[in-house]
């Protein structure tokens, strides 16, 4: 009785084990507690209303050939415009009166993603609370399809542009839109004869160079270069989903089947007003997506 008593006194206590060796005791009984769990960190919550916004990349977010030819056009710009026809980004979610403080376009015409971690320390100093980029078909066009920006070039690029705004901005958030798919701004501009003369003049050569050209060697050349902007959007896709404060468009922008209102009257190949609203429309459905 007496040892019935020390048993059921020394198992209350949780001194003992029942059986007495299950797998957590020791061998002489004996519970060993368990180590806490780390709690994983939280992630951010996404801002769907920020204050403020820094636009890096490059001839399209400049809205180049939107508004007059071979000129940037950066009031027409989907990021940052104030053309109240395009209703760009910046006017949805800042409104009127304060795109002109709280907003600001870094982009460059003809830069490629190499040149993004310089844009990128002149976005950070501007801390801004949402910084969007569009980066990557100037990577693609070139004269000719050996010149385009190997992969693993384009991925190093964009890590790095991520890192130097962390450095400078870490809370900033970051909407990351897809590569527009090439090939079909090249089936969209070729039924224009004002169009292939004016791409006979070098504008993405690698793609819309023989624009009439439907023979098999043309053929393999446009599907390298349309390869090649999918894989870039992978990277995008890779890079941006290891911060937690970055959002990828989904591939959104490279499947928008752009016509021809969307396009430059003056270039067949650009963005047009209209091509730039839809851009925004793009970009604004997901940031607002909770």
């Amino acid at each position: 009785m007496r040892g019935r008593r020390r048993f059921r006194a020394a198992a209350a206590a949780g001194a003992l084990c029942a059986p007495p060796t299950p797998a957590g005791c020791s061998g002489g009984g004996r519970v060993e507690a368990a180590a806490p769990k780390p709690r994983p960190a939280p992630t951010p919550v996404w801002n769907a209303s920020p204050g403020s916004l820094a636009a890096v990349g490059d001839s399209v977010t400049r809205a180049f050939d939107a508004c007059a030819l071979l000129a940037d056009c950066p009031e027409a710009s989907w990021a940052t415009g104030t053309d109240a026809a395009v209703n760009s980004l910046a006017l949805r979610l800042l409104g009127p009166e304060k795109v002109a403080g709280r907003s600001w376009n870094l982009a460059r015409s003809g830069a490629r993603m190499a040149d993004l971690p310089d844009q990128m320390t002149a976005a950070a100093a501007e801390r801004p609370e949402l910084v969007t980029v569009m980066m990557g078909a100037n990577d693609a066009c070139r004269d000719r399809v050996t010149e385009m920006t190997p992969v693993e070039d384009f991925r190093a690029s964009f890590t790095t542009a991520l890192a130097q705004l962390r450095a400078g901005a870490p809370k900033a958030q970051v909407y990351v839109s897809s590569v527009p798919d090439l090939r079909r701004l090249w089936e969209t501009g070729r039924v224009s004869p004002m169009g292939r003369q004016v791409w006979k003049l070098g504008i993405c050569g690698s793609m819309l160079a023989d624009a009439e050209d439907l023979g098999a060697a043309a053929e393999e050349r446009r599907t390298r270069v349309r390869d090649r902007v999918v894989a870039y959007n992978e990277v995008l896709r890779e890079v941006c989903a290891k911060d937690a404060r970055c959002r990828y468009d989904g591939g959104a922008v490279f499947g928008f089947a752009f016509g021809q209102a969307q396009l430059s009257p003056w270039d067949f190949f650009h963005p047009s007003r209209n091509g730039q609203a839809r851009l925004a429309e793009i970009a604004y459905r997901e940031i607002s997506r909770k």
